[in-house]
């Protein structure tokens, strides 16, 4: 048997010894088999680590109890408005009011020219005297015997037929006449003396406009806000403010917006508030516990809600969703942010929820502006 050469052994073991190196892949001891990914999140990692936390302004925010306004377009209606019309045809013979007047429940509009209607209630009455003086006669006879029950039962017929006729006489010259239903201005008079008429015709326009109405529509969200009696604010196109309160909330919503009438009564005793003016209505609700912050505070989060940033307990950002009760000159006034939150002021911006931030007290003078703005926007 030929001797193996140990130059030749030598090599084997070597390229055995290769190969199972080859084999388990460990390529690391020379740096070309580690995970470049996992290379650079680790050093992304460590440079976070390095870099030191941002520093932002917070402050605790004075609390105070607010009430919700919900504003709504709307416009000025009178309380109650009829257009007066004649019952009756005719030419007109007297018309005692002109446009503009104030007048009392019953006071006269109109009446129309009724001489003939005037004369008939004047032969009714004078009919009606006749039969009464024939039923006392015809009374006085029966009691003595000389006068038939047929003939008694007949002048008490006559009696009741002449008071009928006095009644038909007196309503027929009523219909003549037109009177105010309800105290109010007449707004409108469309005919003058001595135009004719027809049985329906149009003659006056009264409004009553004491309480004046402020009518707007609610949306479906705030509808459970509202309730009847509460205060309002109305404000006029004029620039004028004036107060009153919700008397009607409808419970039928509009098919075409969803939305539901809503009724503000405000005191109009001398009547400087007219009817169809454009008017902003302020409605108020039920005052809940909120803060008044800088418009510059509030920021959306990654999901798009409107919120602010505080600063928990661990020095970490988060996120609180805001209720919007009220948008005043001092600022907006939030519910919904917890008592103990400290709101970033400064810097909110620049940081998101989760990341780890230096908080540090807001100076004296945001302070001051933030407790200001609290006091103007509750007043």
């Amino acid at each position: 048997m030929p001797k193996v050469r140990f130059h030749k052994l030598a090599a084997l073991v070597v390229l055995v010894g290769f190969a199972a190196w080859v084999a388990t892949g460990e390529f690391s001891s020379v740096g070309s088999a580690a995970d470049p990914q996992k290379q650079d999140a680790a050093a992304l990692q460590e440079a976070e680590a390095r870099m030191p936390a941002r520093t932002v302004a917070v402050v605790k925010p004075p609390r105070s109890t607010h009430a919700r306004a919900i504003r709504i377009s709307g416009v000025t209606e009178a309380d109650k408005r009829a257009v007066l019309a004649t019952r009756a045809g005719g030419v007109i013979a007297r018309l005692p009011v002109r446009q503009g007047q104030r007048v009392k429940a019953g006071d006269l509009i109109l009446m129309l020219d009724a001489e003939e209607k005037i004369a008939a209630a004047d032969n009714a009455r004078q009919l009606l005297t006749q039969r009464q003086a024939e039923l006392s006669a015809a009374e006085r006879l029966a009691k003595s015997g000389n006068l038939a029950k047929l003939q008694l039962d007949t002048a008490r017929s006559n009696l009741t037929s002449a008071q009928s006729a006095l009644r038909a006489a007196e309503a027929e010259l009523d219909r003549n006449e037109v009177r105010a239903p309800f105290d109010g201005i007449v707004d409108r008079v469309p005919v003058e003396p001595g135009s004719a008429v027809m049985q329906g015709g149009e003659v006056a326009t009264l409004l009553a406009l004491d309480p004046v109405i402020a009518r707007g529509e609610i949306s479906e969200r705030d509808l459970g806000f509202v309730k009847v009696g509460d205060e309002a604010d109305v404000r006029l196109v004029s620039g004028e403010t004036v107060k009153g309160r919700l008397r009607y909330v409808s419970r039928d919503a509009s098919a075409a917006t969803r939305t539901f009438r809503v009724e503000v009564a405000v005191a109009n005793p001398e009547g400087t508030v007219p009817a169809g003016m454009t008017a902003e209505i302020t409605l108020r609700a039920t005052p809940t516990d909120a803060v008044v912050l800088p418009r510059s505070v509030v920021t959306l989060s990654a999901e798009g809600d409107l919120g602010i940033r505080a600063v928990d307990e661990a020095d970490k950002v988060v996120f609180f969703p805001i209720d919007l009760i009220d948008d005043t000159p001092g600022g907006l006034v939030l519910a919904g942010i917890p008592a103990d939150a400290r709101v970033i002021v400064s810097g909110q911006e620049l940081v998101a929820e989760g990341d780890s931030v230096e908080p540090v007290a807001a100076d004296e003078q945001a302070l001051q502006k933030l407790a200001g703005e609290a006091a103007a926007g509750t007043r």
